[in-house]
């Protein structure tokens, strides 16, 4: 990874991904790590660029890493991220995320979701639990369709190059509980083929609750990063969003990569 942008607006979600985002880079040295903010006022120009240089500092001392900080002024926070994204090739943006109660929710968590929809670059979702740890394990979910076309294989690969875990492949699928169809084990044999650089580990969940498997899984193997390909909210949705009768507890503190197929 060359090019990495944070966006911060100085909320607790914010600074926590920004602070989890240098962990995370320090030590990968062709990182360069974007602090980017956006105000709507040109009197806060002054304020904003002060502010990005003292967080700028305080990163410094939790990991060694390439940092740039930007501020500029405008009037749509998605639109000014995903043309400095586009403009600067970035190969991931890393944002935190909060749930959706009036309570919890901030400026930038509210903005993660609809930024996972503009397909710009992979997004890594820093949830307000989330604590640092080494890249060890990580877990790709696939539903098993079409997997050459649906699977964006590139920057899958840059990740796992970059931080050489062990790879999980896990499919949850109410369909085979009894037996694994043979179009199940095609699909899983190009999988093998496409990942055969990272010697992957395949598993299967006959299960009717996605979201609860997922979450169970990611406990039992110690999962640092979870990939998810984004084909819409739904699952996404399910891992972020508090419940009044119950929480994903694992998913309140393991960070998400979303790509896009």
């Amino acid at each position: 990874m060359q090019t990495v942008i944070v966006p911060v607006d100085f909320s607790d979600t914010s600074l926590h991904a920004a602070r989890y985002s240098v962990q995370l880079l320090s030590g990968h040295y062709g990182a360069n790590m974007i602090l980017h903010h956006v105000y709507d006022k040109p009197s806060l120009a002054g304020e904003a660029i002060q502010k990005l240089e003292d967080l700028k500092a305080e990163l410094a001392s939790l990991g060694i890493v390439k940092i740039a900080c930007l501020a500029e002024e405008g009037s749509d926070f998605i639109t000014e991220l995903d043309k400095l994204a586009r403009h600067q090739q970035a190969d991931l943006i890393i944002m935190g995320i909060t749930g959706r109660s009036a309570i919890g929710q901030t400026f930038i968590g509210s903005n993660t979701l609809k930024m996972v929809d503009q397909k710009v670059c992979p997004i890594l979702i820093v949830p307000p639990d989330a604590k640092y740890q080494e890249v060890k394990n990580v877990l790709l979910t696939s539903d098993y369709k079409n997997v050459k076309a649906s699977t964006p294989s590139v920057p899958i690969k840059k990740i796992l190059k970059t931080f050489q875990p062990n790879l999980h492949i896990l499919n949850v699928d109410s369909e085979h509980y009894v037996a694994i169809t043979e179009e199940y084990q095609a699909e899983r044999a190009k999988l093998k083929e496409m990942f055969s650089d990272f010697n992957p580990e395949f598993y299967f969940l006959g299960l009717h609750n996605v979201d609860e498997a997922i979450n169970q899984f990611a406990h039992d193997k110690n999962i640092d990063l979870l990939i998810v390909i984004h084909k819409g909210q739904t699952l996404l949705s399910k891992l972020f969003i508090k419940s009044h009768t119950k929480k994903l507890a694992y998913h309140s503190s393991i960070p998400v990569l979303a790509l896009h197929e």
